[in-house]
């Protein structure tokens, strides 16, 4: 039944931390977050409450919950089973994998067609314009420590949130600066616009000194949202936890 932690896993850095990530992964909607959640299987229903997260994926852009039971015994699920497991109509029997990484139905393959030179050279223009679209930036040796930033504020934007499905508001930071001995310029970030941030009243210009955790996830781009809201760049990393900021 249990799936404990192969090994060390991510833990809350406070309260608000924690309010932060059970809100992103969408299982608390109220103003109170939730503290205990339903474990339900085929055999039992119990309480859990989650004690920390993993972090996996080439861009570290997903979460595996670590929940602990009344008993002590720590396991991992997915935050998207476990929203399941909250609906009052959850009752399927479910065999677990141990696998944390969600598979891809497999398509059906499509008859090959063969092209004339022309779409061929057509083909392959696309394909080559298309990956100096997607080229990504150099690769940034990143601090894992909490450190100091000053950056400028971009837009405000709106950005898809799969686990709630819907969007959430984001800041994007541009001139961002990691003052460490050696400073790190990054061009772009994005960070979750908190209840603290929303206090400051930001707006495009504003200039921002503040200590943080930056991690590499990109952006999602926000669903039927005004034009106004819209991220027009990608963005590849998150800044974490924003604290003892200053505006100017």
């Amino acid at each position: 039944m249990y799936l404990p932690p192969k090994g060390d896993y991510s833990q809350f850095q406070d309260e608000k931390h924690y309010e932060e990530k059970v809100r992103e992964w969408g299982l608390s909607t109220t103003k109170e977050v939730k503290k205990q959640f339903w474990f339900k299987d085929d055999k039992q229903k119990s309480t859990v409450k989650i004690i920390g997260y993993e972090i996996y994926g080439k861009t570290e852009e997903y979460n595996t919950v670590i929940i602990e039971f009344e008993d002590g015994n720590l396991s991992c699920i997915h935050p998207a089973y476990l929203k399941e497991m909250q609906s009052p109509s959850f009752g399927k029997v479910y065999v677990s994998s141990g696998n944390t990484e969600q598979s891809t139905p497999m398509k059906k393959e499509e008859p090959k067609i063969s092209q004339t030179k022309e779409e061929k050279s057509e083909t392959l223009h696309k394909k080559t314009t298309k990956k100096e679209k997607q080229e990504k930036p150099a690769k940034i040796q990143l601090p894992e420590e909490k450190v100091h930033f000053t950056a400028a504020v971009k837009q405000l934007a709106l950005s898809w949130n799969n686990f709630n499905e819907e969007n959430d508001e984001v800041i994007i930071l541009e001139n961002v600066v990691i003052h460490e001995e050696t400073p790190i310029e990054i061009d772009l970030c994005w960070c979750s616009h908190s209840k603290t941030l929303k206090k400051l009243e930001l707006v495009p210009g504003d200039t921002l000194d503040f200590n943080g955790k930056i991690v590499k996830k990109k952006l999602p781009k926000g669903k039927d949202v005004e034009e106004k809201f819209i991220i027009d760049a990608p963005v590849y990393y998150k800044i974490n936890n924003p604290s003892k900021i200053k505006k100017s």
